[in-house]
């Protein structure tokens, strides 16, 4: 009886129902992604013919992928994301996880009231801050840099309010340990809450590295040399107005962007999604 109790409890209408919607939901956030990868090894007159097949007539993946490595310089915006990305999530880290430490265990005047604004951060879109950053680049003389694709980012609300949360589920026992042990608040931090939380780290470096390398609203206003340019802006030079877009070489690019989030989600989707459930349980 205990062996099949899976089984009836899986062909239930709600589990049915439920498992539907996912299968639903799951395909419809696939689609666009089989699309653009059936698009990138497809000849262009193939590309626009009224039925769709996923696999050519014609396999032109070579031509495209090999276009898009060579019509521009892909691989140094690649290496631009890479490099944005991991000063963007190191400094994250280095400043979230103090303010996350002082609101999750430390006791003080106003934390309520810190916290709250952590909240607000979290409700306000990053472009109503375009405006006055970009002044502030202006007038810093730090646009057309590293440091204008950076700078806006190293204050994370999301970080903050997601190791909050997991630094609330470790004891208090441990830190008045640590302290008895003759540790400061900083390395309390460094040495045992960070390790401990290394999964909300995980999960959070995987929103971090997906949010901002996916990112084209403030580099297309921050910088405009093409040497500074990340993955999303350096797309935009397959699209041309005059000749017409090539399609084929432009989804083989985004397909070469996608790919290192795919695989970095693929190896460490196991502490994400323990990242996200320890951080809820509070």
């Amino acid at each position: 009886m205990s062996a099949r109790a899976p089984l009836i409890g899986l062909l239930s209408p709600a589990a049915f129902v439920r498992h539907a919607v996912l299968l639903a939901t799951g395909t419809l956030i696939l689609v666009p992604f089989v699309w653009m990868v059936s698009l990138s090894i497809k000849p262009p007159g193939e590309i626009f013919r009224a039925g769709f097949s996923f696999w050519p007539i014609q396999f032109y993946g070579l031509e495209n992928y090999t276009q898009a490595l060579t019509r521009a310089p892909l691989p140094h915006y690649l290496g631009n994301g890479f490099i944005v990305c991991a000063l963007i999530l190191a400094l994250q880290i280095l400043l979230c996880a103090p303010c996350a430490y002082a609101l999750a265990k430390l006791r003080f005047a106003g934390r309520g009231a810190l916290f709250g604004l952590v909240l607000i951060g979290l409700l306000l879109p990053h472009q109503v801050l375009s405006l006055p950053l970009f002044i502030l680049g202006y007038q810093l003389g730090f646009l057309n840099t590293y440091v204008a694709l950076v700078l806006p980012y190293v204050v994370s609300p999301f970080g903050i309010f997601l190791f909050r949360q997991f630094f609330k589920t470790i004891p208090d026992d441990v830190v008045h340990a640590a302290r008895l042990d003759g540790l400061s608040e900083i390395a309390i931090v460094w040495k045992i809450m960070v390790p401990m939380a290394l999964p909300a780290v995980i999960a959070f470096a995987i929103f971090s590295m997906v949010s901002h390398w996916n990112d084209l609203f403030w580099p297309l206003i921050a910088v405009h040399d093409q040497s500074l340019m990340p993955p999303p802006l350096g797309i935009v030079a397959f699209k041309s107005e005059e000749a017409g877009t090539d399609y084929g070489p432009l989804m083989a690019a985004a397909t070469l962007v996608v790919l290192p989030l795919v695989l970095a989600f693929l190896a460490a989707q196991r502490w994400f999604v323990e990242g996200l459930a320890e951080g809820a349980i509070k």
